[in-house]
């Protein structure tokens, strides 16, 4: 007998759950990519991806995940033996500095491990010994999803100013983008990475790629960009057919209408990064309980530098595994693996687990899935402070309107 039986939640940090709307609007035959319903759809997306970023610059989307975004990126700002700066705070700041330097970007790291955020200082201090300004760009996260460090990316936009370095400000928001407050002009980003299948509530198969006047002087002339990568017909392009190169993501492109409808027209961008700082609060609420005895941690010890999409927490051994496959497998709820958590001198990756709050989730699936770990918790006998479910139903509480 288990009790999961009834509807899955898959709380993973992507692919989020995509709501049935969005899988309404894609559940349909292969339309026509010639003229007619497709192409005047399209045309209303690219000023709303523009919106939700928060720019007035230019966008490129391609078929592709989150990696994709990265080579799209890198392909079109830099040439062969150029020199980058990686922030790196989790896998996935390691993720785009690799992804650099295969093809062929001298990548300079600096790394502050996997439990904090950039350093500003150590950022102005490695840009202030670069006085022949040979650093192209500075690479960040804005939420790493493994570790689930935030960082400040309007802080990052003040070091570069303040010091006038003239390296671009590239910023890898596909853990965050539609959860995180993310004002691409406002903090001088120059090129922004997002994808489908976290905030947007899609299945994975887009990537999404802001970029700045200054991104695209940059990068004229670079030898990296290749016809499928080059964002200067998709961003600008003459036809249908050059914004993606080839055939259209048909479906995806519906699907994504209705999600920016549901983000944007009717919920609002503010509303959504309001919704999503809510949920975070319970969870961290109930993390910070259940840390009040035992070995649970909240991955990121400070609340300001925590990504509100998705939040890592550890226990000891490999109580983070046991917990992860009693709520799939008795309770129906499926929390994400701790990735790319093991390193010298921490506990092994069973330990980590995360639980994500991204996407289409509201506050009884936060909750429930609350409550599912903390039965487990109980059902595994591993120790935890107590009070964990009140305290993330009364954070939910200070957000709910109050009756008049």
């Amino acid at each position: 007998m288990s009790l999961a039986y009834g509807r899955q939640y898959l709380a993973i940090p992507g692919p989020s759950v995509v709501p049935d709307r969005v899988l309404a609007a894609m559940h349909r035959p292969s339309p026509n990519i010639y003229e007619g319903a497709l192409i005047d759809m399209v045309a209303t997306l690219w000023p709303d991806l523009k919106a939700l970023a928060c720019t007035r610059q230019h966008v490129a989307l391609y078929i592709g995940n989150g990696h994709a975004g990265w080579e799209a990126a890198n392909a079109n700002v830099f040439s062969r033996g150029d020199h980058a700066l990686a922030l790196i705070t989790g896998r996935f700041g390691e993720g785009w500095a690799m992804s650099a330097e295969a093809l062929g970007v001298r990548t300079e790291r600096l790394d502050f491990g996997r439990a904090a955020p950039v350093d500003l200082d150590r950022v102005a201090d490695a840009l202030t010994a670069d006085r022949t300004h040979r650093l192209r760009a500075v690479m960040v996260t804005h939420v790493d999803t493994a570790s689930t460090a935030r960082n400040d990316i309007a802080g990052l936009r003040r070091v570069l100013d303040d010091l006038k370095h003239p390296a671009l400000l590239m910023v890898d928001s596909i853990a965050a983008l539609g959860c995180d407050v993310m004002r691409m002009d406002d903090w001088g980003v120059d090129v922004l990475v997002g994808a489908s299948q976290k905030g947007l509530m899609l299945p994975p198969g887009l990537a999404f790629l802001w970029f700045s006047d200054k991104a695209r002087a940059a990068g004229r002339g670079n030898d990296l960009r290749s016809p499928y990568w080059n964002w200067e017909p998709r961003a600008f392009a003459d036809g249908f057919y050059q914004h993606f190169c080839g055939t259209a993501p048909t479906h995806h492109l519906f699907g994504l209408r209705e999600a920016l409808t549901m983000l944007l027209h009717e919920e609002g961008l503010e509303n959504v990064w309001a919704r999503h700082a809510a949920l975070a609060g319970a969870v961290w609420a109930a993390g910070e309980a259940w840390g009040n005895q035992g070995a649970f941690r909240l991955n990121i010890a400070d609340p300001d530098a925590r990504g509100h999409a998705v939040t890592a927490m550890r226990l000891s051994g490999d109580d983070g595994t046991r917990l992860r496959r009693w709520c799939e497998h008795e309770a129906g709820v499926t929390l994400g693996i701790g990735l790319g958590m093991a390193e010298p001198g921490t506990p092994a990756a069973d330990a980590f687990f995360r639980l994500a709050h991204m996407g289409h989730v509201n506050a009884h699936m936060v909750l429930g899935a609350l409550a599912a770990m903390d039965a487990g918790m109980e059902a595994l006998k591993i120790e935890r402070g107590a009070g964990a479910l009140a305290a993330a139903a009364a954070a939910i509480a200070q957000y709910t309107p109050r009756a008049a």
